[in-house]
């Protein structure tokens, strides 16, 4: 598909999104780290392995059950660097501030991010401040971009699944998505639903501690866990074939999807990761999906099962 403007939906992380990085700023930028395509790149540094990811956060609302833009953007960054397998170290914030945004709401924000910080172990280092003219801006908008170190034992890349590898999820799907979005169009449901955006540092240093155990890792956030399987199947040269049941959804992430016409797979997460992994290990996740390669070859093919 041709466009002649940029829409929402280049932004999503879905096909369209992924056409303007592949089709667009791929072609322009184009080296062998950045077309790995992965969460973040991974560097040599003499004799060192780093990961580096950055991301950018416009979130609305930007204050949500659960969370706000802040903590936000610190786990997010932090899981990028995690889902290259990287201890995360240090981050930068900049941030882009609407004018007359209220300043106890930054004080607010700033708490928060220093709270998530704290919890992942790593420290912001350094950072920007930008105040743009009221309707500018829509009230904030917040980047972090971070670097971590990776293990020498620790082999993960987004090309590396294997056929017998199973695909295991540390948790229910769609919940931050739906949170959002009923606060975003002031839905009002009977429902607990709060986003779950935590650093995943932590769970990852056990999960690489098994050697060579991890192929690949990912977490679902734009797009949902059916974008990620989408592209881990389509760079890894496999199949998935998904037992659906076994996907963990919350009774009410259900209901409310299915009153507004969603699917809850491709809807955002935070706070949850995708391995493809040698050993299935409960004790670090709680959900295996079966892999397989089709039959007609077919990489991107995901097959449902009821």
């Amino acid at each position: 598909m041709k466009f002649d403007k940029v829409t929402l939906d280049h932004g999503s992380g879905g096909k369209i999104s992924h056409s303007l990085v592949a089709d667009i700023l791929l072609p322009i930028f184009d080296n062998p780290i950045l077309a790995d395509l992965h969460d973040g790149a991974i560097l040599e540094l003499k004799g060192n392995r780093l990961a580096f990811s950055t991301d950018s956060y416009t979130v609305d609302p930007i204050f949500f059950p659960g969370g706000h833009i802040g903590d936000l953007a610190i786990n997010g960054t932090v899981n990028d660097i995690a889902m290259c397998g990287g201890n995360p170290l240090y981050l930068s914030v900049g941030m882009i501030i609407e004018e007359a945004f209220p300043m106890a709401d930054l004080e607010k924000i700033l708490a928060g991010m220093g709270a998530a910080a704290r919890k992942a172990g790593v420290a912001v280092v350094t950072g920007d401040t930008k105040v743009v003219p009221k309707g500018a801006a829509d009230k904030i908008f917040i980047n972090t971009s971070g670097i971590g170190l990776i293990p020498d034992h620790v082999d993960i890349g987004s090309t590396k699944a294997r056929v017998g590898d199973r695909i295991i999820l540390s948790g229910t799907i769609a919940d931050h998505g739906v949170t959002i979005l009923t606060q975003r169009e002031g839905l009002t449901f009977e429902s607990t639903l709060t986003t779950e955006s935590a650093p995943l540092n932590h769970m990852v240093s056990d999960m690489v501690a098994l050697k060579g155990s991890v192929h690949v890792l990912r977490d679902p956030t734009r797009g949902g866990v059916g974008t990620a399987l989408n592209e881990l199947a389509q760079k890894s040269d496999v199949g998935i074939k998904i037992v659906e049941k076994n996907i963990p959804v919350k009774p009410e992430v259900a209901s409310i999807c299915e009153l507004l016409g969603f699917d809850p797979l491709y809807l955002a997460n935070e706070g949850k990761l995708l391995a493809s992994r040698e050993i299935f290990d409960g004790r670090v996740v709680r959900l295996s999906v079966d892999r397989v390669r089709l039959p007609n070859g077919a990489a991107t093919e995901l097959e449902m099962i009821r």
